[in-house]
């Protein structure tokens, strides 16, 4: 891991961007340390774009004690282009503009590679974070793409609980892979989320095999989740992490 920036921002969480071999990523530590870590997942729309959002999501994450990290998604922000990922997105839009269901191949072609690509890359990102002084471990993982949630916390013994939104099309070999989740889960649904099948969520919901599992719902769209989601989120966290 080489750190390439730094700067502290003005609520005093210290943020350093870094490399870990051709893969970006960013760094959030509160002044507390060493801190539990929070892995934050985001879509595959680059770092610089979701960055309002991260941030936000890091500063929330400090003022409660923990670090948080992110990286850059294959074929995302200024990671080499992906071909295949970049044509199952395209394939995507006309199904959704045309109002056609989208298919079972669709969302293999979409999430499934995905999937196999990140989980490593976050797995070694995690190896290179909990080696700093600053990190004290144990991790949650938080947002992002639900199926790369769901494969990290089945093969990834070091992240203690997870916080998933389910906002994101899930293959159907990812319910097979969430019965074997047994982590503490919190996940929120936006119960109108427009790019989201509302039943299809709560059929991947009761497929998760935690003992320990809560499910949040909020009536609106994909970006109406209300403010108090994130407080609710670091509760659980707390009880979890620290």
């Amino acid at each position: 891991m080489h750190f390439t920036s730094e700067q502290r921002l003005d609520d005093g969480v210290l943020e350093r961007e870094f490399t870990l071999g051709e893969i970006p990523g960013i760094l959030w530590t509160p002044a507390s340390a060493p801190a539990p870590l929070i892995l934050l997942g985001h879509p595959p729309l680059g770092l610089r774009k979701m960055y309002p959002r991260l941030v936000a999501r890091a500063q929330h994450s400090a003022a409660e004690g923990f670090a948080a990290a992110t990286i850059e998604l294959p074929g995302s922000g200024d990671r080499p282009r992906w071909a295949a990922a970049e044509q199952a997105r395209a394939d995507l839009r006309r199904a959704m503009e045309a109002g056609e269901p989208v298919s079972d191949e669709i969302v293999d072609a979409l999430i499934l590679p995905l999937v196999e690509k990140v989980v490593p890359e976050w797995q070694a990102a995690l190896d290179a974070l909990l080696a700093l002084p600053e990190i004290g471990g144990p991790v949650g993982y938080s947002g992002g793409v639900i199926s790369i949630g769901i494969r990290l916390a089945v093969v990834e013994p070091r992240i203690a609980a997870a916080a998933l939104f389910a906002g994101s099309f899930v293959p159907r070999a990812m319910f097979e892979e969430a019965r074997q989740v047994t982590i503490p889960l919190h996940v929120l649904l936006q119960w109108d989320d427009e790019g989201n099948d509302r039943q299809a969520a709560l059929d991947l919901f009761d497929a998760f095999g935690s003992k320990e599992k809560s499910l949040h719902a909020n009536m609106g769209g994909h970006t109406g989740v209300p403010q108090f989601a994130g407080d609710v989120a670091a509760q659980f966290f707390t009880r979890h992490l620290k």
